[in-house]
Formats: C-alpha cells, structure tokens, sequence
C-alpha cells in the first residue's frame, strides 16, 4: 500500500523519537504532538530556559553558548568600491556587512559563527580575513576551494588556513569546469590536504544531493581522516516522491561515515512551507536518530534568512521545530552550539 505525503512525514517521525527514547529519558512522542505539527496552533518559540538547560551546575553560572554554524559577510556598497570589490556578475542585492551582521547576532542572542566565503567576493578573501583578524573570538573562517585545473587553488588552500587562519573549505561543486566532478584530480588533492591540515570540508549541493552523492561517498571512503559539512540539509526537502524520498534515504545513509555532519541550516530554502517551517520537524527528527544531536548543528544562512523570516527568526524557528519533534534539553544544545564548538575546539571558550 502506498502512503500519501503526510502519512511518509508521520510514520518515520513516530519511529524516529522512539528510536532516541532509548538514549533520553526527556524525548518522546505522543499522537497528539505528532498532529500538533500541521496545526496552525504550533509555537513560534521555544524558552530558551530550555535550550540552556544542563543537568550540570556549571551551567548555572555558564548558559551554553550559541553558535551559528553557517553565515555569510560581505563588503558594503562603500567598501566595495574602495578595499574590498565584489567579483564582477555577483554584486549582493541584499545588506551583509559587518555592523549589519554584528547587530543581528547581539539581538538574536548569538554568540559566534563560522563565517563561510561568499560568492560576492568568489576567491578574494580579504573582506572575510579582516573580519577574523577582528573579531577572532567570535568568527571562524570557512574558505572557498578554488577547483582551477592548473593547480593553484591548492596553494592557495594552504595559505588562507597557514597565513589567515581558515578552519573550514567549502567544495561548491559548480565552480569545477563543465563536465568535471568533485573527485578529478585536483578534488581528491584539495580534499586529502584539508584533511592533512585537519579543517572540514562543507558540500553546496544546490542543484540536489542525487547529482553529488556518488562523488560524496567516493571521497568520504577514500580519505576518511577528512571532516565533512553537508550544508543545508544538502538541499533535501520534505519528500514528495519517489527520487526526493531516495535523496533524503541517502543523506541519512551517510551516517555510516563518521567524518560526516549535517547543518540545519537556511531552513527557508529546504522547507516547503513558511515560518517557522515546521514541516522539517520530521526531517530534523530522522536525522538525529541516524547521526546523533552532536553530528548535527543549526545555521542561520545570514543575510539571506533576513527578508525570509529575520535573523532572530531563523533562530526561533530551529526551536519551535525541536520542540515540535521533540528532543531533549542536551539534544538541543548540541544542535545550537556544542556540535560546532567540539567541531572547531578552543575557538568558543565556554
């Protein structure tokens, strides 16, 4: 018997809860939280007493830290026609400058993020080094792997995680020339080396996760010392047939590396639904049970989950959606924060 879109939400979700009961005495499902989830009564927030919650007393005095595991910075219109120009075609129609992104984490009550390099600037770092340069408390730098057949992008890979600091690559699979995947030469080459300099390497799989898990896998099996991010949910939405439901069974299969996370992040861009996107309760749900609350870690996807719901929003929404699966207070630490700090050790001081 085939099962209709909301019964495929349901069943694994059910399942999915069960399956962590037996790790927390705090996580289990009723029929009717279940249902609760396609109610127009769901809650836009949780406490965030809960999210801070420890059964140590340390906590007390030291609340768990909030960490943004996937944003974006770029120069402003003034900056960018002096020090820092944007790459020619990708000029930003949205604010992301510094004082901008300073100013929503305060308000959100964030504590730090990994700043991930934008497309704006493609290869020309120095807007985001100036920013790490600044702020090396708050910020961690993700670079972007320049894929250039001669080479250079490897060089260039080693000076910006030596010289300027860097602790993560992005592989945005769509700068490879055409006709080239991530695992030619110079992918496995820039791949090893980030795992030889111990900085993860985060996937972009925008155009679908059935179109890169192959290369995914081949890497994850040939170099296993190296740390995978899989950005966004690797682009999986809530299923509605048959080639999404084998996408997201996929991604859940990547569980069995363990060099593998997952970021819950930019949830505007994989939910089907408005804020606070709580048909991704289901997923979120699955994905826990498969890698475990700490493989997993929110991100904001700043400044482009702004006009979406607000950056304080897409911070909210993470938690209605955790309430609504539900999981533990400790889960959802991890998810919060403690995941990306164990990820990048000592950059978050507790």
């Amino acid at each position: 018997m085939s099962m209709t879109c909301g019964q495929w939400l349901l069943k694994p979700l059910i399942s999915a809860a069960s399956a962590r009961s037996s790790r927390s005495s705090h996580s289990y499902l009723s029929t009717v939280s279940v249902f609760k989830l396609f109610s127009k009564e769901t809650p836009t927030q949780v406490s965030a007493a809960r999210m801070a919650t420890s059964s140590g007393a340390d906590n007390k005095t030291n609340p768990a830290k909030v960490i943004d595991s996937h944003l974006h910075v770029w120069a402003s219109p003034e900056e960018a026609a002096g020090k820092y120009p944007y790459f020619p075609g990708q000029e930003p129609t949205l604010r992301g400058d510094l004082d901008f992104l300073l100013q929503s984490l305060e308000e959100a009550g964030v504590d730090g993020a990994l700043i991930v390099q934008p497309i704006n600037h493609k290869f020309d770092h120095s807007l985001v080094t100036s920013v790490l340069k600044k702020y090396p408390n708050k910020f961690v730098g993700c670079c972007l792997a320049n894929p250039a057949e001669d080479g250079s992008g490897l060089k260039h890979l080693e000076e910006l995680i030596l010289k300027d600091g860097y602790r993560a690559v992005r592989f945005n699979p769509y700068l490879w020339s055409s006709g080239e995947k991530m695992t030619n030469d110079i992918g496995k080459a820039l791949f090893s080396k980030a795992g030889e300099l111990g900085v993860p390497v985060g996937f972009m799989c925008m155009k679908g996760l059935n179109l890169h898990i192959s290369e995914i896998q081949e890497l994850c099996t040939e170099f296993p010392s190296t740390v995978v991010l899989l950005d966004h949910l690797s682009f999986c939405k809530p299923p509605t047939n048959d080639e999404e439901s084998f996408a997201f069974s996929e991604l859940l299969k990547l569980s069995k590396f363990p060099q593998v996370y997952i970021k819950f992040s930019a949830l505007f861009r994989v939910s089907r639904m408005s804020f606070p996107y709580q048909d991704l309760a289901p997923l979120l749900s699955q994905v826990v049970s498969s890698f475990g609350a700490s493989r997993v870690m929110w991100g904001s996807d700043f400044p482009y989950v702004v006009p979406e719901c607000g950056y304080k929003g897409g911070k909210e929404a993470v938690l209605s959606i955790a309430n609504q699966v539900p999981l533990s207070s400790s889960e959802l630490e991890w998810i919060m924060g403690k995941t990306v700090m164990q990820l990048f050790e000592g950059q978050w001081v507790p």
